[in-house]
């Protein structure tokens, strides 16, 4: 935990922002695998453990009455008969003191309270739920179909929690490069050791092992492939072979819950091809002409489309596009190769806040987003503003099923040649991956440099 004064600090910025009412926050619950007690590793909800700190204890809320400036923990200390599975774990009271909370009461007495305040005609105010044994809960206490919940969730709540969680305070900083750190030593284990004979799953392995080591655990499923081309695609049994060419994608999370986020993509051999490389130093270009446009004021949307500028130049001089570029870029040629978005924000998710709605955290009322195809994956859209932490991961991917069906379509036939293009159905994906601060002048690097260039991996490749 930081210090209770970090935490008390923070609720207080809250309650100014949200004015009135009861905020209330679930802690998550135990989530069983295929039996009620084989678990799933535990992970409190970040907005709850952001307002407390209090991690690694399931089944608790956590409730701030603005009006009355009260602050209640609601849950049970484990029995003795419980700590035989457990082990020792310290009272809810300890962690309250932590936290800078001063009551603490039963679970039990939860649903009474919240009657109380309902009664006495006090808003309750939620956050939208992504789990439905929360809904559930949440539709019992506020004595509300379950199907409402979501549309009665609380939106200047909402505005409140993305508003604040978005500006990373130094100590949230120095956890972040924590979290890219390990990521760091993820990848360069990959590059080493993804090498001809070696199974995905087998490397995917090691790597979930260095962020356990780490002190945390990953921040999502790893994604560590040689069919690149597929944007999520985790990895498998597939026998990495001379000449693949693999994407990995991966992210350690600290022992407090801040997400790290990386990819590089490498060759299996000591070298890429000089098509691979080609095509490599495409995304590159694009990656750091992003970078180089990161400062407060200017929208990400408009980065993404500066990146997906440099793609399509890139592409046109392979022969696959052709046509004008600008033209190409706003009619949405190019997302038959770079079908989503160049990034988002990260903090304690690595896409942070992505359950209270991109819309609220993304974007604004002026800016909506996008239901056009590319555009609509882009989850960070708005002004950016000192003490953002994002992603910056442009990509080329060739995938056969979009080809094809785009092809049939005769689709955007002014700007893709399709013969062309139909010789890279069997060529995979390339995305290349940092993690960066806005400051106030531009940005920063989160943790230490790792190889990306082609001739930096290759060099690591052959150590």
């Amino acid at each position: 935990m930081f210090s209770s004064t970090t935490y008390t600090a923070r609720r207080q910025q809250l309650k100014k922002e949200v004015k009135q009412g009861i905020l209330l926050f679930p802690g998550n619950g135990e989530s069983s695998m295929n039996y009620k007690d084989n678990w799933y590793p535990f992970r409190q909800d970040s907005s709850f453990l952001y307002y407390t700190g209090i991690n690694n204890i399931p089944d608790i809320y956590f409730v701030i009455d603005i009006e009355n400036d009260r602050e209640i923990l609601f849950g049970d200390d484990p029995t003795p008969e419980e700590m035989v599975w457990t082990g020792a774990v310290a009272p809810l009271s300890e962690f309250a003191e932590r936290s800078g909370i001063t009551a603490v009461k039963p679970f039990k007495e939860l649903s009474a309270f919240i009657k109380q305040q309902k009664q006495k005609g006090n808003t309750i105010h939620y956050l939208p739920p992504y789990r439905g044994e929360t809904a559930i809960q949440l539709s019992n206490l506020l004595d509300m179909p379950v199907g409402q919940v979501e549309s009665n969730k609380s939106e200047a709540f909402i505005r409140a929690v993305a508003k604040q969680r978005s500006v990373k305070s130094p100590e949230e900083i120095e956890e972040l490069h924590k979290a890219v750190n390990i990521t760091a030593k993820m990848h360069t284990y990959a590059i080493k050791n993804a090498i001809p004979g070696k199974t995905e799953k087998e490397i995917a392995g090691d790597l979930q092992a260095i962020a356990i080591g780490g002190g945390g655990n990953i921040s999502f499923p790893i994604i560590l492939t040689k069919n690149g081309q597929y944007l999520h695609n985790h990895a498998t049994q597939a026998v990495i072979e001379e000449g693949d060419i693999i994407l990995c994608d991966c992210g350690a999370e600290t022992a407090m819950n801040y997400a790290g986020d990386m990819t590089r993509t490498f060759p299996a051999g000591k070298s890429f091809s000089p098509l691979q490389k080609q095509v490599y130093n495409i995304v590159l270009n694009a990656h750091n002409s992003a970078i180089e446009a990161l400062k407060p004021g200017v929208r990400f949307k408009d980065i993404h489309l500066l990146a997906c500028t440099r793609l399509t130049e890139g592409l046109k001089e392979m022969g696959l596009m052709k046509g004008n570029t600008e033209e190409a870029v706003a009619a949405g040629a190019h997302t038959l190769f770079f079908q989503c978005g160049l990034g988002h924000m990260m903090g304690m998710d690595v896409h942070d806040m992505e359950n209270l709605g991109e819309e609220y955290v993304g974007y604004t009322e002026d800016l909506k987003k996008s239901t056009a195809f590319g555009l609509k994956s882009l989850r960070l859209g708005k002004a950016l503003e000192p003490g953002y932490v994002l992603t910056v991961e442009p990509g080329i991917y060739f995938n056969p099923f979009l080809i094809d069906s785009w092809r049939s379509q005769k689709k955007y036939t002014d700007f893709v040649n399709y013969d062309e293009v139909e010789k890279f159905k069997s060529f995979g994906g390339v995305r290349v991956e940092e993690d960066l601060l806005i400051t106030e002048s531009g940005s920063r690097l989160l943790g230490e440099p790792l190889a990306k260039t082609p001739e930096a991996i290759e060099e690591l490749k052959n150590l």
